[in-house]
């Protein structure tokens, strides 16, 4: 893919869309006209396999997750870090979250090495280079040559409709960091570009453009693809994204009766940019349900996608005679969902390379400054029996009374994890270990991670939490021997997304959305919930489950935003400080609870404007037409 990528944008440089420089909506410019020097739109449409390459460029501008050299979000830090899941102690100059966001310096003025520290710097970010590529391809793959020898009229639908996908995802990537956003439904051509007026669109606008983009291209698409072509975006797709931005949209802070800024309540002159209507709106989430009812229709048809489950490796249980699971079957099935190109559990997957070592930046995070996951997280994240981890925990005692509720391992002569000959299981939920490397854990290398103070080789970071990231990083280098890709969208997420859905829609819980949620828990051996429940406490309880599914896959952030979660970004978060039994490949380990360094401006001082970013004033004073966002 990377030479093809590379081939495409020398093409693409070489032909002449639009001959102007003057508009520049975004640092990379909508309307930046490629050079031209020999390659025509002739020659780049003069066949399906051709035009493919135009596609493949709006492909690769897809947003991507993980650290990498695609861009320079957080300044090559993590989103996580600005959740109450995980800090970040990159001291280094432009790291996004202690310089902008612990400090609360964010502001529309950055600049220099600042400017990229943003979760979301709007107008430097790539979603307009995928829409650029993707409106390009449209206007102009009508003009591939019917007498070409591939040309399919079936295929050139498909093709369309990824482009339109494209566009899409781009979109739904930028509206949910920033609401309402100018759009653009074509190539810019020359006029446009001298004379620049491209007005903010409104929220609701902003929805329904990526919703009609969805339901446009869902029926010229496969709904899944064969290993052959795995990556491609699908119907499935197209569904899951307009579930995930209806579910967005119909979510209390942008669909309410109460503003949630101050000044969101100006509805002509910030609200509708920032809020789907000045009322709340019901049928948002009437749109959400027939959204999920639609998916699972097809799904009943077409089959295919599945959570990836457990293979079993323990003993039968003599007396039911069936497979019994080991903490490290469900690891693995948990780690494949989220990490392994092609499962059925991969509804987009994004690639920007084939290389083995695309993620090392990941581990260079962790292993060059004091990051970790919070002690608030992890005590959210259940024992294996589902039975909930006590808030009071006494972890100057973590090892009294019944084994089985230590809090990360008991000694079990039967056990499959090994550290120095002793044998040891895992007590907690399986995706506790598989987000984050616990003291006792191995990490990376095999070896038992460096997150406890006397730790050596390699050696504990000040201001480690006492957790270490394990999502994308995990245990052995032989886990990471298979081509990345980012995952943004999983099965399990558009089961909870529907699951939520139906209980909003019907002010409740029905036994479709119990069954969703109960899916996610039990694939990691997690009993159901109990039924029974009223919408808040399912709310909650689908609040809580997608916290312990979704860690370091960019969900977080947004469920504290969409849900108004004032607590999450208010509460002083926690730390365990941990001294091992030894230097290297500890057994047991001693706590003491501390606070999480650094602390965070928005403890004692917190306002709303953080749910959306600030709009960066450059790009204001471009006045094409887009506006700041309330309280920058």
């Amino acid at each position: 893919m990377r030479k093809t990528i590379e081939l495409l944008i020398i093409a693409l440089l070489a032909a002449g869309m639009v001959a102007c420089e003057s508009l520049k909506l975004g640092d990379a410019g909508l309307s930046k006209a490629p050079e031209t020097s020999g390659a025509t739109l002739d020659t780049l449409f003069a066949s399906l396999k051709d035009a493919d390459k135009v596609l493949t460029s709006a492909y690769y501008y897809l947003p991507y997750g993980l650290i990498s050299d695609f861009d320079s979000k957080m300044g090559k830090d993590i989103i996580e870090s600005i959740t109450d899941h995980f800090v970040s102690n990159k001291h280094t100059e432009g790291d996004g979250p202690n310089d902008l966001y612990y400090t609360g310096a964010l502001g529309a003025n950055i600049s220099g090495d600042a400017a990229g520290g943003e979760a979301y710097r709007f107008g430097s970010e790539k979603d307009y280079t995928a829409i650029r590529y993707g409106w390009f391809f449209l206007e102009n793959a009508d003009n591939i040559p019917t007498d070409s020898k591939d040309f399919d009229p079936a295929v050139l639908a498909r093709k369309k409709a990824e482009a339109k996908m494209c566009i899409a995802i781009a979109y739904a990537n930028m509206f949910r960091y920033v609401g309402g956003v100018p759009l653009v439904d074509h190539t810019i051509n020359t006029e446009e570009a001298s004379n620049p007026n491209f007005p903010r669109n409104t929220f609701k606008e902003t929805v329904d453009f990526i919703v009609n983009l969805c339901d446009e291209a869902a029926p010229d698409l496969p709904w899944y693809v064969s290993s052959v072509e795995d990556g491609r975006l699908t119907k499935a797709a197209a569904i899951g994204l307009k579930l995930r931005v209806l579910c967005f949209a119909a979510s209390p802070t942008f669909n309410s009766d109460t503003p949630w800024h101050p000044a969101a309540a100006d509805w002509e002159s910030m609200g509708k940019y920032v809020r789907y209507a000045e009322k709340y709106d019901k049928t948002l989430w009437d749109k959400a349900k027939a959204a999920a009812d639609e998916f699972m229709s097809n799904l009943a048809t077409g089959g295919w996608y599945a959570l990836v489950q457990a293979t079993p490796t323990g003993a039968v249980d003599p007396a039911t005679n069936l497979p019994t699971y080991a903490p490290l079957d469900y690891r693995k099935a948990y780690r494949d969902a989220y990490n392994k190109r092609g499962t059925t559990e991969s509804i987009i997957s994004i690639r920007k390379s084939n290389s083995t070592s695309y993620h090392d930046k990941n581990m260079d995070l962790q292993d060059d400054f004091g990051c970790g996951a919070t002690l608030n997280w992890v005590n959210k994240f259940p024992y294996a029996d589902g039975t909930p981890f006590p808030e009071n925990f006494d972890w100057s005692h973590p090892n009294s009374g019944d084994p089985s509720r230590n809090p990360f391992f008991m000694s079990d002569p039967n056990g499959q994890h090994i550290v120095d000959n002793a044998t040891f299981t895992e007590t907690r939920d399986p995706r506790l270990y598989e987000n984050v490397c616990v003291p006792g854990d191995k990490w990376k290398n095999g070896n038992v991670g460096p997150n406890y103070v006397n730790a050596k080789s390699p050696s504990f970071q000040d201001g480690n939490t006492g957790f270490l990231q394990m999502k994308f990083i995990m245990q052995q280098e032989s886990d990471r021997n298979t081509p990345p890709h980012w995952c943004m969208m999983r099965y399990a997420e558009v089961l909870l997304n529907a699951a939520e859905a139906h209980n909003e829609a019907n002010g409740g819980p029905d036994d479709q959305a119990y069954a969703w949620l109960n899916a996610v828990r039990n694939r990691v051996g997690l009993p159901g919930v109990a039924e029974g429940m009223s919408k808040e406490q399912f709310r909650a309880a689908l609040i809580l489950e997608r916290e312990l599914e979704f860690g370091f896959e960019e969900v977080r952030w947004f469920d504290m935003v969409r849900w108004g979660l004032k607590d999450a970004f208010t509460t002083k978060l926690k730390a365990l400080e941990v001294t091992g039994n030894k230097q290297k490949n500890a057994t047991s380990f001693t706590f003491t609870v501390k606070d999480a360094y650094p602390p965070r401006v928005w403890y004692n001082d917190w306002d709303t404007k953080w749910y959306l970013a600030p709009i960066p004033a450059v790009e204001i004073n471009k006045n094409y037409g887009m506006t700041q966002n309330p309280g920058w």
